[in-house]
């Protein structure tokens, strides 16, 4: 109940906000010019006064070209943003590969028609336009093909090396060590990998189970590490881009349609002991949910991990938009805020956990649903080739 009043107080807030800071409409030609510099004044101090919450939210939880790190505030309300900026690489098929850093686009900015923020600064026939996606647009109009770096491919790339460097130390102890018992991290390491092992691909895999350990144990940790990541200051929103928990689930689906075996299919095309008639409506059905699979496991990861990051933001945010109701209701609120978006930070914890966790056991419930035996092909066998 607490938690829905907070809510409720958010919006309410929010909208306040946003309505200070509505757009000044144009004076007619006849208003006094006094009239006019008043209110264009009092436009600019309400701008120096405040921050944009949403383009602050959707910011941080959006991709982009460069690394933002964080603003200085100068004289006068300027304020100058400290970012990394990251290679664009774009191919354009009259032009080719134009190759340079994303800093070539700094400069002003203004909206468009539609309300996108489009650079003033163009470079090679490039523009950038933001808005809910930052795109890599030209200047006359040609297809644009971004290949560039941006702020999450840096981040995944970032997740692998700290992956292989974690995984890779703790093989080569056990190759170098004598027998003894597990010790520090590599303790910690292998109480997740038997915890997958036992909890996650034994029930669901069977006798089959090791050769998807490998498999299981990369998008496990993979997963984890970058939702880690994630909640660091200034951290990118890797696992809450509905792209890349696409791609995940893709993998499993590939995989599970590529070792279901002919008990599986036969169930799925030709249910045994089913009337025809009901056959013709069965059949649908189960070929669809066969493909709602992974649409299911793309949206639960990607909404869990987007809604915590946007929850946390706005918590955060509401010190600055009391503030700008008054200062002394924005001092009052920072601690409730601090206080609330701790035990947010902490249940991000728990639940950058639990979401690889469900994601991994999920695919070794559908995989193990499509490698199947029917009955009568209970007995133990070899372990197949691994899955890499």
């Amino acid at each position: 109940m607490c938690r829905k009043r907070l809510f409720s107080l958010l919006i309410l807030a929010f909208g306040l906000f946003l309505k200070s800071f509505s757009a000044i409409a144009q004076t007619e030609e006849n208003t006094a010019m006094a009239a006019e510099e008043q209110v264009e004044v009092a436009g600019e101090e309400e701008k120096e006064e405040g921050i944009n919450i949403t383009e602050l939210v959707f910011g941080h939880v959006s991709d982009s070209h460069e690394w933002h790190l964080f603003s200085l505030h100068g004289e006068h309300g300027h304020e100058t943003e400290v970012a990394l900026p990251l290679p664009v690489i774009v191919y354009r098929p009259k032009v080719g590969f134009s190759i340079f850093p994303y800093s070539r686009f700094h400069g002003n900015w203004y909206l468009d028609e539609f309300g996108n923020k489009i650079s003033e600064v163009s470079y090679k026939g490039l523009y950038v336009e933001k808005n809910m996606k930052e795109k890599i647009r030209a200047d006359n109009g040609d297809v644009v093909y971004d290949f560039s770096i941006t702020k999450n491919v840096l981040s995944m790339i970032i997740s692998v090396v700290i992956m292989l460097i974690l995984m890779t130390s703790a093989a080569k102890k056990y190759k170098t060590a004598s027998i003894q018992a597990p010790k520090g991290f590599q303790n910690a390491l292998e109480s997740a990998i038997i915890f997958i092992r036992d909890e996650v691909a034994k029930p669901n895999l069977g006798h089959k189970y090791l050769k998807f350990m490998p498999m299981l144990l990369t998008m496990f940790f993979f997963i984890w590490i970058n939702n880690l990541l994630g909640l660091l200051p200034g951290g990118a929103n890797f696992t809450g881009n509905i792209a890349v928990t696409l791609c995940l689930s893709l993998i499993s689906f590939i995989i599970m349609v590529a070792k279901a075996n002919k008990h599986f299919w036969g169930h799925l095309l030709n249910p045994p002991g089913v009337p025809l008639g009901i056959k013709f409506l069965l059949v649908p059905i189960e070929i669809i949910s066969m493909f709602i699979k992974p649409v299911a496991l793309t949206i639960r990861l990607f909404a869990n991990i987007l809604a915590g990051h946007i929850v946390i933001l706005c918590v955060v945010s509401m010190i600055f938009i009391f503030g700008a109701l008054g200062k002394v209701a924005g001092i009052g609120f920072i601690p409730v805020s601090l206080a609330f978006s701790v035990f947010m930070f902490v249940l991000e914890l728990l639940v950058a956990a639990i979401q690889a966790f469900i994601f991994t056991n999920l695919t070794a419930v559908f995989i193990g649903q499509a490698i199947e035996e029917g009955h009568g092909h209970e007995a133990h066998h070899a372990p197949d080739e691994i899955i890499l």
